[in-house]
């Protein structure tokens, strides 16, 4: 990726680096927060939400928190939290002055909030080494998993979700990917997704999602002939991204040069950074009414599939029958 582009993701302010490849060893990743994440204001009535949570809880210990980011990191305020939340002694040093020692107790700390949690250490959002290097992210998980478990009344915002970029250090060099991570639950019907016509056909009429194939996929044809491609099961052949890509590309009259997207993907990970592109430009085109997971569509799931391509088939097949409507006489 070239260092114009990395700005343009990242969208760092003139004067501030972006990662270099040589700060990330072959095959690290880093996941960053692009400024309109965190400036969304979800996720940041999350954050003061948890740090008023966790002043009121620490009052009587007259430990203040101002930054999430800053001051959790060295396992000192989230030692005295989960001493005070779960009524127990940690056997854990109080004041650690070396990063060896604040790590070690960290370590500890979280050893116990998983066994309290009941977490195996590979399902935790969170680890040792992203508390210590205050990744805000695991932070935020950990102190939303630990407030649903001691203090469930807690009125935490809900259907936070926040648009965060990763970038990996491969062979080739830097490889970017934008996800979304859910930081908080739907808990009202306000906040839940729209029903779509899909969850409906699939649960009420199964016997037309064949019938229903069957025309997108006639329609998909149709509109692939030109570039000499064919598609015979919509439910597969779509898990890679490519055939989706160069779809929406004669639809909407993109050009997608061959640095944004895999032709032949090899691993998953190619086939959902294709996925996440195809769904980033069906968004900005309004043709997605229902939220997608791109790794649905990786996983081959068959109500997703229909779903994206139910939105171009709409729009297009709509905008052929005005096409062919009969005009008014000239004057």
């Amino acid at each position: 990726m070239e260092l114009e582009s990395l700005y343009d993701l990242l969208q760092l302010p003139k004067g501030v680096e972006p990662p270099a490849e040589e700060m990330l060893s072959q095959g690290g990743k880093k996941r960053y927060l692009p400024p309109t994440s965190r400036k969304d204001p979800k996720f940041e009535e999350l954050q003061k939400v948890l740090m008023e949570w966790i002043n009121t809880t620490l009052l009587p210990e007259h430990i203040v928190v101002r930054s999430l980011e800053e001051d959790m990191f060295d396992g000192l305020i989230l030692h005295h939290l989960f001493q005070r939340l779960a009524a127990l002694k940690l056997e854990a040093e109080d004041i650690a002055l070396t990063a060896t020692s604040q790590k070690h107790k960290l370590a500890v700390v979280l050893e116990a909030v998983n066994r309290s949690l009941q977490l195996e250490e590979r399902q935790a959002k969170w680890s040792v080494e992203t508390i210590f290097n205050k990744d805000l992210l695991s932070t935020l998980h950990l102190l939303v998993a630990l407030a649903k478990r001691f203090q469930p009344n807690l009125s935490l915002p809900t259907n936070v979700q926040v648009e965060v970029i990763t970038i990996e250090s491969t062979k080739s060099g830097l490889k970017s990917e934008k996800l979304v991570e859910q930081l908080t639950e739907y808990s009202t019907d306000k906040d839940q997704p729209p029903k779509d016509v899909f969850d409906e056909l699939f649960k009420l009429a199964p016997e037309k999602v064949n019938a229903v194939k069957e025309a997108i996929v006639n329609f998909v044809n149709q509109k692939l002939d030109r570039l000499g491609l064919s598609v015979q099961n919509l439910d597969t052949q779509f898990a890679d991204g490519v055939i989706l890509l160069l779809l929406i590309g004669q639809l909407e009259g993109f050009f997608l040069h061959l640095k944004e997207f895999y032709l032949t993907p090899n691993s998953p990970a190619e086939m959902l950074h294709n996925v996440t592109l195809a769904l980033e430009l069906l968004k900005d085109e309004g043709l997605l009414s229902c939220p997608v997971s791109p790794e649905d569509i990786v996983n081959k799931d068959a109500k997703s599939t229909l779903r994206v391509l139910y939105g171009l088939f709409c729009k297009h097949t709509q905008r052929a029958h005005r096409d062919s409507m009969p005009r008014g006489a000239p004057n």
